[in-house]
């Protein structure tokens, strides 16, 4: 018997999934399922172009949404207490890591170059890219789109929503890339220390990141366009 509200069904898109269920997304990062920026898709769809067994995947989630607490449903709080959060935990967070991965990435490439002279190099401009996206990103976020929908002008944002969710979707293009470019994070068995920090450091900020992206595109987003 389903423990959920919402029955789970293999039509379910996996944004509205994670929107009612935060820790369905648990699962979906087990299994690299994009909730964020691919958050459109039905599940069922989504588990059959990786792979996964769609009826193993539901299982894993009514195990995750086992009856626990403090448990928070961005989707029934005031929007405007969500892009606090939104500001405080996430925007915050990359103000502070992503300068430091820049400089760990530099590290590893000017360093450990010779030992991999085509991905490392290439994982530094991938690290750079997302950086040089993101940060402009979040500011335009906070200077335009945030006050308009803390000023009760959610409905009227269509344009900024547009540009913030093509945005959204570059830089899941750069994650993707990233991860892919790490070997999926797998650290090599000769790595120093800042290689293996900024391996750790990489997967950490794809979670954040996914997470950050769900909670605007699922769940923000609509909501103020809706007036709600």
């Amino acid at each position: 018997m389903s423990t959920t509200a919402t029955p789970l069904t293999r039509d379910i898109k996996v944004g509205e999934l994670a929107a009612l269920h935060p820790l369905a997304t648990r699962v979906f990062a087990r299994h690299q399922i994009d909730f964020c920026c691919g958050g459109g898709r039905p599940l069922g769809d989504v588990c059959e172009k990786q792979g996964l067994d769609v009826d193993a995947v539901m299982q894993e989630i009514e195990r995750e949404l086992a009856p626990r607490e403090n448990v928070v449903r961005w989707d029934q709080r005031p929007v405007t207490e969500l892009i606090d959060h939104i500001v405080n935990r996430y925007h915050a967070g990359l103000c502070e890591e992503l300068p430091r991965l820049e400089a760990m990435a530099r590290k590893v490439a000017d360093v450990h170059g010779a030992k991999d002279p085509v991905r490392l190099p290439r994982l530094l401009q991938a690290v750079l890219d997302l950086k040089g996206e993101l940060e402009p990103h979040m500011v335009k976020e906070e200077q335009i789109l945030f006050p308009m929908i803390r000023r009760g002008q959610g409905t009227g944002a269509n344009g900024p929503v547009a540009v913030m969710m093509r945005e959204h979707e570059t830089a899941g293009d750069l994650l993707k890339d990233i991860r892919e470019l790490t070997n999926d994070y797998r650290v090599p068995v000769d790595a120093c220390n800042t290689w293996r920090a900024l391996w750790m450091g990489l997967e950490g900020l794809e979670s954040d990141l996914h997470e950050h992206i769900h909670l605007e595109n699922n769940i923000l987003f609509p909501r103020a366009l809706a007036g709600n």
